[in-house]
């Protein structure tokens, strides 16, 4: 006999919900492809009527433009945290190319594949792409001026210096979808060896032997 009791619903405020709208786009595009951040989809997964997701975003668009800037956020602050605590910039450098390569990496590769693509055609995306690759460029170089106010690291040009690195690293990113296994090391370290070179660093100076 089913039961005659219902499972009571939480009332979210207008934030909340919007913010667990976004949060699941952003899984969907990291797990499907940022062609697949639909309202219809995103009701699916997260078991609500179509309509909820309309109220909030009444284009796709912009909820597509949103999934990925909060999945990119994610990214850049799990790989280069704004607040640093604990450490050093070497030892912060070096965490970040331990994070930003191999396998773990390769859903936020394909994402921002996918976005930079998608955006020729998307002007919201092609926004939000421009500003994750500006706030990707700040971090870094504020991560290397501090190194260089501390005597870590050798640049005149910090921005330059960035910019260059995350070239090499989106360069090596556009081969997640493809198969690596026989890629020379000195391709695979091509990222490193252009920071150590930048920075005035000596070679293997930002290789860690396990990720944190």
């Amino acid at each position: 006999m089913p039961s005659s009791v219902q499972r009571k619903r939480i009332r979210k405020t207008p934030e909340a919900r919007r913010a667990e709208i976004v949060e699941a786009a952003a899984r969907v595009a990291l797990r499907e492809g940022l062609e697949c951040v639909t309202l219809r989809r995103i009701a699916e997964e997260l078991d609500v009527r179509p309509g909820l997701i309309s109220h909030y975003f009444p284009s796709a668009e912009e909820l597509v433009a949103e999934a990925f800037a909060t999945a990119a956020t994610g990214e850049l602050d799990a790989l280069l945290p704004a607040d640093r605590p604990d450490g050093t910039p070497t030892e912060h450098l070096a965490r970040y190319f331990a994070l930003s390569t191999g396998e773990a990496y390769d859903d936020i590769s394909r994402l921002w594949i996918n976005a930079r693509h998608l955006s020729r055609y998307r002007p919201l995306l092609r926004e939000r792409v421009a500003e994750m690759e500006r706030a990707s460029d700040d971090r870094l170089e504020g991560l290397i001026r501090d190194g260089v106010a501390a005597g870590e690291f050798r640049t005149d040009a910090p921005r330059t210096a960035a910019i260059q690195i995350l070239v090499v690293l989106d360069g090596l990113g556009a081969h997640a979808n493809t198969d690596r296994s026989n890629r020379p090391e000195a391709v695979t370290r091509m990222a490193l060896t252009t920071a150590e070179r930048e920075l005035g660093l000596a070679d293997g100076a930002l290789t860690v032997t396990q990720a944190p």
